[in-house]
């Protein structure tokens, strides 16, 4: 392959990787967990309950994982993509692709959510699609602050939220930790995302995902919710969008800090043992036995 081939080839491979950041987007947690929200919140929870939406986004990550993790690594958030980005794992020019492409395939997600839900969403809400109030829809799609939620806390919640993902998933695949087997990554992380979910989710919806908040709040303000669900909680949309990214930077951070630079070097030349293992070129250097080669010779013919 010559040069001009071989650069062709990798353009090529780096397009597949940034769409099917995309792909897996569309099929990952956005999709399951946002038609969870929606069937728990128009059947006014008797149709599943909170721990049913954790467990379908946690599902959602799992399979995506499994989907795309040997095309693209499975970047299904851009605070895990910065951060494999600082850390040297990923080259800085895929953090913006990756990032609007994950966007995107949260949009679509969303949007096909509501398709499939759009019927149960009108009736509960009374076609009146709002922000706010009893029968307020927009929930279904981005994450909103408790109403005693204070800005500062909203934003602290994010960064530990996210710097916990970050520090529960680095380890899995560090050689000089303790790694997972690498099938068994896609359900350990599910299970991690599970846990964020249930014990971080209550003050603000868990994000931890710049791409899986601001994908579907564009969906909402292209599908009839308009821009309330910008400006509303004093413009609330970005707290989501930046304090992950923060918080993803800050949890590589300590992962590297406390752990990563105080485990031991790996073994570059394995050691033999010599004991169990005759060197071949003492067995090229014994002549063979004329009546076992004879023997040998007369099988092969025969």
């Amino acid at each position: 392959m010559d040069w001009e081939s071989d650069r062709e080839y990798k353009n090529i491979q780096n397009i597949n990787n940034t769409l099917e950041v995309a792909g897996s987007n569309l099929r990952s947690d956005k999709m399951f967990g946002c038609s969870a929200s929606a069937q728990v919140k128009t059947s006014r929870e008797t149709k599943g309950q909170y721990l049913s939406a954790n467990m379908a986004f946690s599902v959602g990550v799992m399979s995506a994982m499994y989907l795309c993790k040997g095309v693209s690594g499975a970047h299904l958030n851009p605070a895990v993509t910065l951060s494999f980005c600082s850390l040297g794992r990923v080259p800085w020019v895929k953090l913006l692709p990756y990032s609007l492409c994950q966007v995107l395939g949260a949009y679509l997600a969303s949007g096909l959510v509501f398709l499939v839900y759009y019927d149960a969403i009108m009736d509960f809400s009374g076609g009146n699609l709002t922000v706010y109030g009893a029968n307020e829809t927009a929930s279904i799609f981005a994450t909103y602050p408790s109403e005693h939620l204070s800005l500062s806390s909203s934003i602290l919640d994010q960064v530990v939220g996210t710097a916990m993902l970050m520090l529960c998933i680095l380890p899995l695949d560090d050689q000089k930790n303790s790694p997972a087997p690498d099938a068994l990554i896609p359900p350990i992380v599910a299970v991690v995302v599970l846990g964020i979910g249930m014990s971080m989710s209550s003050n603000c919806g868990g994000a931890i995902n710049p791409a899986r908040d601001l994908g579907p709040r564009l969906l909402t303000l292209t599908a009839g919710w308009g821009t309330e669900v910008f400006t509303c909680y004093n413009y609330w949309f970005w707290v989501p969008m930046m304090a992950p990214l923060l918080g993803g930077m800050v949890g590589s951070g300590m992962y590297l800090v406390f752990i990563a630079w105080h485990l031991p070097d790996l073994p570059t030349n394995p050691p033999i043992d010599s004991s169990s293992t005759k060197p071949t070129t003492e067995v090229w250097k014994q002549p063979p036995a004329p009546e076992k080669e004879g023997v040998e010779l007369k099988t092969a013919v025969f």
